[in-house]
């Protein structure tokens, strides 16, 4: 953690239907929930975690973390979770200006993600950046300031849902994380378990003892 206080919001809201339907992140992976893994790398490097999903929040209880549902109505996707988040830090940590947000699927998630991206927003490269690997932008996985929750909330009434379309609005820096290597071989490290394919190939990398 820097000297920067920073909440962490696990986005854990998707309804997942190339999986089957289900919280992706509940399922098993390496002898704990998926989720278990991200929270694993994502919670040495904030100050506060959080977990974004709708529905039951009992059924995230054995992680012992703040359970926030979206504000906004619908499943509208991922930019809900991040206003979702913001709100929570406007209540609950005033003194958090920014937030960062992951998706609960991605368990090899670098672990200086949050030292990177608050670099680069340092740097003057804009209030807001994402994640990248091999040219691949990732719009769910970035730093957020908490101030912009009210145009986020104004956008998204008026109909706004890509991810991008929002953040253009305000200036973003990309910032490249390189492959992780597992089990011999070169990995993204934002991979992330979109189908049961997916399931697997993270089981076998994840056996690996140097993951």
């Amino acid at each position: 953690m820097g000297t920067e206080p920073v909440t962490g919001v696990l986005l854990a809201g998707g309804l997942s239907r190339r999986m089957g339907g289900g919280d992706k992140g509940l399922l098993s992976l390496a002898g704990k929930a998926m989720l278990g893994h991200v929270i694993d790398r994502l919670a040495p490097q904030v100050d506060k975690l959080i977990i974004n999903a709708n529905g039951d929040p009992d059924r995230f209880r054995p992680f012992g973390l703040p359970v926030v549902a979206d504000t906004v109505a619908g499943f509208v996707g991922p930019l809900a979770g991040v206003l979702a988040g913001m709100r929570w830090v406007l209540a609950h940590a005033p003194t958090h200006r920014v937030l960062v947000t992951a998706p609960g699927d991605a368990p090899l998630l670098p672990r200086d993600l949050v030292a990177r991206l608050s670099a680069a927003v340092a740097d003057g490269g804009g209030p807001i950046a994402l994640a990248r690997s091999a040219g691949e932008l990732h719009p769910v996985i970035g730093l957020w300031p908490v101030a912009l929750a009210a145009d986020l909330e104004a956008q998204l009434a008026q109909g706004v849902r890509k991810v991008l379309a929002w953040t253009d609005r305000h200036g973003t820096v990309a910032v490249d994380f390189p492959p992780a290597r597992l089990a011999g071989r070169e990995v993204d490290p934002f991979f992330n378990a979109n189908t049961p394919q997916d399931l697997d190939t993270l089981r076998a990398l994840l056996a690996d003892p140097g993951a």
